[in-house]
């Protein structure tokens, strides 16, 4: 099969896991094979249990005939998954004795470990392989020593000890986001540079080291800013004309930079230095050095080499199954050793880290080799991108769902001054459908009756609904909520309403709700038997408190001494247990998280979960969660003068200069994000759309821009239509846009 036949036009969802996703860094490529109608995860095909490689490197999917591909897929539809319930569960546990099936996605939600070495196992939640604490070595807890977070010394799932040094550990999110840009070659021991060992040991505890050079090796120009040398002038007084920047070489004005740091400097003639080859340390190095008592005999250590770079590595060793390269052509790798030909052989792409993963806590990281090139604006910038991406995917989802809405009116009679009331109200009526078309009449506006069968008066009725959600009693938490326990609002199946009135919203052109907690998104999609909560989930102040004193008890006296305290929320909570070691301490705050968020708000959980199933929309968040993430998790992207200018089509015209017209529209959207106008990026949206944000559906008709010989702009809501005048000054183009937009928008609030 050649990459002709590969198609990325459209997104089908994978024929094992049923996932739309394409995140190579989670599930692997993704390949589509529009002539066989089958796209599938490289992942989700590498830990299948019942496909082997048995063609060649260049045949199928890197060896994976298509043939064999659909056995497994036949195979699979058998099997039920142990986590999410559904069919298709491809992958086993390779215990002997355990029964347990899977979807990949799934069991990396369930923390599940997949071995990509030899033989590619999958290990079940209780079948995983474990690290141990040597005899006789005491807990304690220590920095993370890539992301130098305090993590205890307790080894499980997230939390990893290094096999060559005794006090070297590591969350696993930082391992495998290190691993994914280390790769092979630099992957090794950030304490003692060890990488044989080291490798083993990660290999064997599921972190994925891919065949590749490191991303900072293969970046371009990626030490470019370590060939700048700093020029600027940090003297209090300067006494350059030309600025603390200008350096002349040869003269007085030339800048020394500072012997220690290096980020400091100084023009010769404004610290009194004859001559370049006078040593100047800055006010900071001076500062330590004297406190340290060996000022005088400071010098300048220069950095430790390296160990050569060996293709000796753990992964060289041949076997059954052994990570190589990907031969994609547009990629080009440092190939160490050729394989021999295995069963299962893994193919590994250009990858650099996604911003999917769970990145370390922080940004300072610490490499054995050369450090990671990333600022946190690249990362931002990065997660962005995806953001629109994900949200571009839900798009194109929702109006799928849209086609189900007829043509039929819903009128809903809302009073201003009480959404949730008459929205209530409306939602139960004998005659309501959420399949026919809604129609929104505000009452008690200063006596008028205001209809708007277009968007406007729709987008601000769900958003007023939006906003009281939120801020209702049937959610709990800051920013991220999770669900709360209301006996009342249970007795009145109002968390059903809420679920409903949320698909329905989606559905209908609303906004999303942008509140959801991971915890509670993660409930929703995996089940909340499959979701491990944290403290941060727990908004009663006592609770709180008591948990975190648990897991905070340093001695078996102190822990139980804390249980005494509670034991009477301990009972009512169901969480009573013997405590025999220090240990039993975390198995006891899981027990609460678990009470606490999920256990204790089951039934209203289930009621909004139904709810939620209108219109199909919760089927939708299942099978693309990475995409629905993205509103229901996120607030709206802020408005940019790039955004508006992306969401408005232009339309030329032969009657009016276009080219002027659109160097006026781009320029008048600059100034307006500047703050350089009188209105905002969201008073042009209202003005031409009647919406305060755009909605994750998108707008229907698309939003455009004309250019026209008219005075006044002109926005047309009914068409998402801004009708621009032309002017033969920009500055009267911008007084014109602004005084009518503010005026019209004054108006209509008044």
């Amino acid at each position: 099969m050649n990459e002709n036949s590969i198609s990325n036009v459209q997104n089908p969802p994978c024929v094992l896991c049923q996932r739309t996703d394409d995140c190579p860094e989670k599930y692997g490529e993704k390949r589509i094979y529009e002539t066989y109608n089958l796209a599938v995860h490289y992942y989700c095909l590498l830990m299948s249990s019942g496909i082997w490689q048995r063609g060649e490197e260049d045949e199928g999917f890197y060896g994976f005939l298509i043939n064999d591909i659909r056995k497994e897929v036949n195979r699979a539809a058998k099997l039920k998954c142990n986590i999410c319930k559904k069919k298709g569960a491809s992958i086993g546990c390779v215990m002997p004795k355990c029964k347990r099936s899977y979807h990949f996605p799934c069991g990396v939600q369930r923390e599940c470990i997949f071995q990509f070495m030899e033989n590619f196992g999958s290990y079940c939640w209780d079948h995983r392989p474990v690290q141990k604490l040597p005899p006789g070595e005491s807990r304690g807890s220590s920095q993370c020593t890539i992301c130098l977070e305090f993590i205890e010394h307790l080894p499980q799932y997230n939390i990893l000890k290094s096999p060559c040094c005794k006090n070297a550990w590591f969350h696993r999110d930082c391992l495998q986001y290190q691993a994914l840009s280390a790769g092979v070659f630099f992957f090794r021991c950030t304490v003692c540079n060890n990488k044989d060992k080291f490798q083993k040991e990660m290999l064997r505890l599921g972190i994925h080291i891919p065949e590749k050079d490191a991303s900072w090796e293969l970046e371009e120009n990626a030490y470019q800013d370590l060939l700048q040398c700093y020029e600027h002038c940090d003297i209090r007084r300067c006494l350059c004309r030309n600025g603390r920047d200008y350096n002349e070489p040869d003269s007085e004005w030339e800048i020394k930079r500072c012997q220690y740091c290096g980020s400091r400097g100084t023009h010769l003639a404004c610290s009194s230095m004859q001559s370049w080859e006078q040593n100047w340390e800055c006010s900071e190095c001076r500062s330590i050095f004297a406190k340290s008592g060996n000022y005088q005999n400071q010098q300048k250590r220069s950095l430790a080499t390296s160990e050569k770079i060996e293709g000796n590595g753990c992964l060289d060793e041949p076997s059954p199954k052994c990570p190589r390269q990907s031969p994609g052509p547009q990629h080009s790798f440092l190939v160490r050793f050729t394989p021999s030909r295995s069963p299962k052989v893994l193919c590994q792409n250009n990858l650099t880290p996604c911003s999917r993963l769970d990145h370390p806590a922080s940004n300072r990281m610490v490499m054995s080799i050369s450090p990671l090139i990333s600022s946190s604006s690249r990362i931002q910038s990065v997660r962005k991108k995806q953001l629109r991406m994900q949200r571009k995917e839900v798009s194109n989802i929702l109006n799928e769902l849209r086609l189900q809405i007829n043509a039929k009116t819903t009128r809903l009679n809302i009073n201003i001054d009480d959404i949730w009331s008459s929205a209530l109200k409306g939602f139960r009526g004998r005659n309501f459908n959420p399949a026919s078309t809604i129609e929104i009449n505000f009452t008690n506006l200063k006596g008028r009756l205001k209809t708007d069968t277009i968007c406007g008066s729709k987008h601000d009725f769900f958003q007023l609904l939006m906003l009281h959600l939120q801020n209702s009693s049937l959610f709990e938490g800051s920013s991220l909520k999770n669900l709360s326990l209301d006996s009342q609002a249970l007795k009145e199946n109002l968390y059903y309403e809420a679920g409903k009135m949320i698909a329905v919203s989606l559905v209908h052109g609303g906004p999303a709700p942008g509140f959801f907690s991971k915890t509670l998104f993660n409930c929703l999609v995996y089940g909340p038997e499959n979701v491990k909560p944290t403290v941060e989930d727990v908004t009663d102040v006592d609770v709180a408190q008591t948990i975190k004193m648990i897991k905070s008890s340093k001695t078996l006296a102190n822990l139980k001494s804390t249980i005494s305290e509670r034991y009477d929320y301990l009972t009512a909570a169901g969480c009573v247990r013997p405590i025999m070691t220090l240990y039993d301490k975390n198995a006891l705050v899981n027990d609460l998280l678990i009470y606490q968020v999920i256990k204790r708000i089951i039934s209203p959980f289930e009621s909004f979960k139904q709810g939620l199933k209108t219109l199909g929309v919760l089927e939708k968040i299942q099978i693309h969660s990475d995409a629905f993430s993205s509103i229901l998790c996120h607030k709206p992207e802020r408005l940019s003068a790039e955004l508006l200018g992306d969401l408005f089509t232009i339309h030329c015209s032969s009657r009016v200069n276009n080219a002027k017209g659109i160097d006026y529209w781009m320029g008048y959207l600059q100034d307006v994000e500047c703050g350089e106008s009188a209105a905002t990026l969201e008073d042009i949206l209202v003005f031409a759309t009647g919406n305060t944000s755009i909605p994750p559906i998108g707008f229907e008709p698309k939003p455009s821009v004309k250019f026209l010989n008219i005075k006044f702009p002109v926005g047309k809501r009914h068409l998402n239509c801004l009708e621009i005048p032309i002017t033969n000054e920009y500055e009267k183009f911008k007084n014109t846009m602004d005084f009518t937009i503010k005026r019209t928008l004054r108006l209509e609030r008044e």
